[in-house]
């Protein structure tokens, strides 16, 4: 019988799940738009098994990746696990084998060579796959109509890098999906792999360059010519491996870094510019493009350290009120001398994180951006307990080209996971379409789907899909219309 420990991290609604279900036409509340007809993947970390050092953190839970098939004005829900090697290992033998995050010294020795991916960061659909990634190795491909699982994407040993990202980026000029991996030459290394694929699935491009420090690069932006890459002190080492430590710990006194590098086979290291910083934290990327010579970057920016589970490596205590992080545009200017930033301006006191955008204007200006507010003015009664992290209870809409903003609240007992951008159809104007995600009902250990117009968030869900279990709290996902991915039969959902 699996024991799993009795703290914050695996009780209440963090209570391991490990359900796989297939559910057909799922009870609703509202009308789901007959417009939609595609899948809504996303991934939750939830552990198969006990953590073998006794406690975890959520990121180290097993990949478990949910579809949400919208058509016909009904909603078909199926879950499996993604069977990465440490699923299928610790499977056999039947308890955990892996230790603590991103430290393989903690791992028993019969996982030596295996990679430790759990695949449970984002659910990508490119090139008719499904990606379940992980960033600290290759991306699990799994089949998107049955959700089987089939094998991690090397492209048969060609891609040089360990690593791939957890959050590529389509480029909409070329249709090309642009990766980075860090760590690419092994644990706590400085370099970092830009790779292309095309849309038949095909590695075209891979360029290794070294950073000014090993970190935590969880995301990145593109514009037309370059890939922009911030590096923000959530720093690790060996040494702090060995000396049980978590892998990642924030370094308030290291400055900050933005990196242009130029998207074209030639590129060299000298090409790369770097822009330094004072200190703060960034993870998640809203967008970034070009005017001019001038390149810019949006991200929700916060004081200090945003991940209480990766401590200050001086030992100040975590700071809430720091961590708060508010959209910023850092800007930089490709025809100065200096390293200089030209220009970082705050758009927003609201704070947010998980942005997303209509992806269709991935590395170009864009008008609207979507994420999880976090607002500590509304009432909150935690009675389910948390679903971790900082409460993430609105959701939020900013419209950058007027100032304007909308916020949804989504209760004092319920918490909200990342929203989705739904284009209308391929044509559609900016932000003319739905927003999906997640909502914990907190209280009652379960969970709702969520369908929201756009573009008028502040008049509510036009549709609530209940779902009958409970939905741990997930990271990333995506929507990919059913024709891209044969799943135009209903009867496939099943």
């Amino acid at each position: 019988m699996a024991h799993f420990p009795d703290t914050p991290n695996f009780t209440g609604f963090n209570t391991p799940s490990r359900i796989e279900a297939d559910i057909r036409d799922l009870a609703y509340e509202g009308e789901i738009p007959k417009g939609i007809d595609g899948a809504f993947y996303r991934v939750q970390p939830d552990p198969q098994f006990p953590p073998r050092l006794g406690d975890d953190i959520a990121f180290n839970g097993d990949g478990m990746v949910t579809r949400f098939h919208i058509h016909d004005g009904q909603v078909d829900f199926k879950q499996r696990w993604a069977h990465t090697q440490k699923w299928k290992a610790e499977r056999e033998a039947g308890k955990g084998l892996f230790g603590a995050y991103r430290n393989p010294l903690t791992d028993d020795p019969s996982t030596e060579g295996m990679y430790r991916s759990t695949a449970n960061t984002n659910a990508w659909v490119y090139a008719g796959k499904l990606w379940a990634m992980k960033e600290d190795s290759p991306a699990l491909i799994m089949d998107p109509v049955t959700m089987e699982s089939e094998d991690f994407q090397t492209w048969d040993g060609a891609m040089k890098s360990q690593t791939f990202t957890a959050h590529p980026k389509i480029d909409p000029k070329t249709g090309n999906m642009v990766a980075i991996g860090y760590a690419a030459t092994g644990l706590c290394t400085d370099d970092v792999s830009y790779m292309e694929i095309n849309s038949d699935g095909e590695l075209v491009r891979e360029f290794m360059f070294k950073v000014p420090y090993y970190c935590m690069m969880h995301d990145f932006g593109i514009t037309e010519d370059y890939l922009v890459l911030h590096i923000v002190p959530s720093i690790g080492s060996w040494e702090r491996l060995k000396e049980g430590k978590p892998h990642f710990g924030f370094d308030t006194t290291m400055p900050v870094y933005l990196g242009i590098i130029p998207r074209r086979d030639d590129v060299t290291q000298e090409d790369i510019r770097w822009f330094k910083r004072d200190n703060c934290f960034a993870s998640h990327v809203l967008n970034a493009w070009q005017e001019g010579s001038k390149v810019h970057i949006v991200m929700p920016e916060a004081k200090n350290n945003m991940f209480p589970f990766f401590p200050d490596v001086h030992g100040e205590p975590f700071n809430g009120l720091e961590a708060m992080s508010k959209l910023t545009r850092w800007t930089v200017d490709m025809s100065s001398n200096g390293d200089e930033f030209a220009e970082i301006e705050q758009l927003t006191d609201t704070a947010s994180e998980f942005p997303r955008i209509d992806d269709r204007f991935t590395g170009v200006k864009n008008r609207y951006g979507w994420g999880l507010e976090m607002d500590m003015s509304r009432p909150v009664e935690l009675k389910g307990g948390s679903a971790g992290g900082l409460l993430m209870n609105c959701l939020f809409l900013k419209d950058l080209e007027t100032g304007k903003e909308q916020h949804w609240w989504c209760g004092p007992v319920s918490s909200l996971q990342e929203p989705c951008f739904i284009p209308r159809n391929a044509d559609a104007p900016e932000g003319d379409g739905w927003i999906v995600q997640i909502c914990n009902r907190l209280d009652e250990h379960r969970s709702d789907l969520l369908i929201f117009d756009a573009l008028d968030i502040e008049k509510g869900p036009v549709a609530t899909v209940n779902i009958p279990i409970r939905m741990r709290f997930g990271l990333h996902g995506n929507f990919v219309p059913s024709e891209q991915i044969g799943l135009q039969d209903a009867a496939l959902a099943a």
